[in-house]
């Protein structure tokens, strides 16, 4: 009997553990959807549990503070577009590709995530307890998408001046975002996409001296 019973609660758990899962799901994907949509003073542990369909005593067993729970759902949907932009390239990128590569790192600092970010930062500059972990956030967030900028271009950093021009790549990307957050910049984004891949291939392709 006492086996039956071990068993069952294991096929309980299980379940549960699914349950529990996706809750924290749901309250990380509507925590930046509120982030991006009512900025840092509108976007409360309540406000985020409303939108994701929870109790606010569940957010707070994920989350016990706003700020992990923003921090978070920010790291969160970062590491899910990471993971989504390295899929459209499995095999990383041929010279040819590099203008699509180009595209779709820009795309990474256009739309929800990069609001929400955004809004995350500005709050940071003034939380002094939001501060050390949004500044962490960024660090790694920063170093994760130049590993993948070098890794989709085939760029070689152990070149002069490589190790630059990708950053400068992710540099130009972040001040498309924010130009792009007042008024719709697809036609210049897409002149300095341009622009910015004709100049990659120079700086990647370009035979050492």
């Amino acid at each position: 009997m006492g086996g039956v019973s071990a068993a069952a609660d294991r096929g309980e758990r299980v379940p549960k553990q699914d349950r529990s899962r996706a809750t924290r799901q749901r309250l990380l994907e509507a925590a930046v959807a509120c982030l991006a949509e009512r900025g840092w003073a509108g976007s409360t542990v309540l406000v985020v549990a409303e939108r994701a369909g929870v109790s606010r005593g569940a957010a707070q067993h994920h989350f016990p503070t706003r700020e992990d729970l923003f921090t978070a759902a920010v790291e969160y949907v970062a590491e899910e577009r990471s993971t989504a932009l390295r899929a459209l390239f499995p095999e990383g990128a041929a010279a040819g590709d590099r203008r699509a590569v180009v595209t779709a790192l820009v795309d990474l600092y256009t739309g929800p995530l990069f609001r929400a970010a955004l809004h995350l930062w500005v709050a940071a500059s003034d939380e002094e307890q939001l501060r050390p972990r949004v500044t962490e956030l960024e660090a790694r967030v920063g170093r994760e998408s130049h590993r993948i900028a070098v890794d989709l271009l085939g760029a070689d950093e152990s070149r002069p001046g490589v190790r630059e021009s990708v950053q400068g790549l992710l540099d130009m990307a972040r001040g498309l975002g924010l130009a792009n957050l007042l008024t719709d910049d697809t036609a210049r984004r897409e002149r300095v996409v341009g622009q910015w891949a004709a100049l990659l291939e120079g700086a990647l392709d370009e035979a050492p001296g």
